[in-house]
């Protein structure tokens, strides 16, 4: 097998079988791609590359060691042990087949021109029905060049021992030979707007609602707390757009005009109070949350940008991990009126 179809695969030749290569994102994406959904183009850094990158440099051994005595109550020793394997990251070159393999598939992604792309991190254990590896690892937005690719790349390899990360495998029961990782590259999307959308109600876990948060410009500022966002309630039965919050949206987070990287802008006054959706997007949005639901035979949470002409792609769909963990409560019994036994089926649904 040559390094290229070792170390890379292309988003669209990516499915859920292939999880173990490609790590829970990469697989879903190409789940979504799959079932005729709109994706940023991009590929995956296999599991592979990551495999061969710890092998060939004794990082695994490294790690073991550092790991065995550190007592994960104490902070200061897993951020010690942390930083030690970051820095031995860090010190290390990508293997030539690897690097080489990633420059050839950034160059034929972007065609001969340097496009921008989102550099992610997408763990082997990522984004089960059970846990979720999301805001552990790590995301770089709009990196330009085949150098600064490879460069990312090896950044997200870093990212796999912060101590969040480290903390989380250890609650999680993971063990260090499971704990591979790929690394997704997709063209960014010059967003006119982009947020969240959760299959169910997240504060109550209603299933029979489609809760969409947005804002401005790229999805950083809502997911990283920076804004408060608008909310879209929609029917999931009906599609009927139920209530409209807007929030106070005073940052965006938008291309870097000098070049490479994403900075915080202030929102202009008189477009803070207007809404990110029209009512119409947010139905759409609904819309393609339910069948991605439907495909996945549970609620989601989805991560989806609109660029400037009006298009919806989704960047990430993974298992909603709060409520589905929860029991459902049970559906009342059959007496009193008929409109109180069907309000309580739709909300126990």
């Amino acid at each position: 097998m040559n390094a290229a179809v070792a170390h890379i695969r292309w988003l669209e030749e990516c499915d859920a079988s292939s999880a173990s290569v490609v790590g829970g994102k990469c697989a879903s994406l190409g789940e979504l791609i799959s079932i005729g959904m709109a994706v940023p183009p991009g590929f995956a850094v296999t599991t592979h590359a990551h495999d061969a990158f710890l092998s060939r440099h004794a990082v695994r051994e490294r790690e073991t060691e550092l790991l065995q005595a550190v007592d994960y109550d104490a902070v200061a020793e897993v951020t010690k042990a942390s930083e030690r394997l970051r820095d031995l990251v860090e010190d290390l070159e990508l293997p030539e087949e690897t690097a080489a393999a990633v420059r050839d598939a950034y160059e034929r992604l972007s065609d001969g021109d340097d496009v921008p792309v989102a550099v992610r991190s997408s763990a082997l254990a990522e984004d089960l029905s059970t846990a979720s590896f999301a805001g552990q690892l790590q995301t770089y937005l709009w990196v330009e060049g085949a150098d600064a690719v490879v460069e990312h790349v090896r950044r997200c390899w870093s990212g796999f021992f912060t101590p969040e990360a480290l903390s989380y495998r250890h609650r999680q029961g993971i063990a260090a030979e499971d704990a591979r990782m790929s690394v997704g590259v997709q063209q960014m999307v010059p967003a006119r707007s982009a947020g969240v959308l959760f299959t169910l109600n997240p504060v109550n876990g209603d299933r029979s609602k489609i809760v969409i948060e947005s804002t401005w410009g790229v999805g950083e500022a809502l997911v990283s707390g920076e804004v408060d966002p608008d909310r879209f309630t929609v029917d999931k039965v009906t599609l009927d757009l139920l209530s409209t919050v807007i929030g106070n949206k005073q940052v965006e987070h938008r291309p870097d005009p000098s070049g490479g990287g994403v900075v915080v802008g202030e929102i202009e006054a008189d477009r803070r109070s207007l809404p990110s959706l029209s009512g119409e997007e947010a139905v759409a949005l609904a819309r393609m949350g339910k069948a991605i639901e439907r495909h996945a035979g549970q609620p989601q949470d989805i991560e989806w940008a609109i660029d400037a002409d009006g298009e919806i792609l989704v960047l990430q769909a993974r298992a909603e991990t709060v409520w589905s963990q929860r029991e459902r409560p049970p559906t009342v019994e059959k007496k009193g009126s008929a409109l109180e036994y069907v309000l309580a089926d739709l909300l126990n649904r």
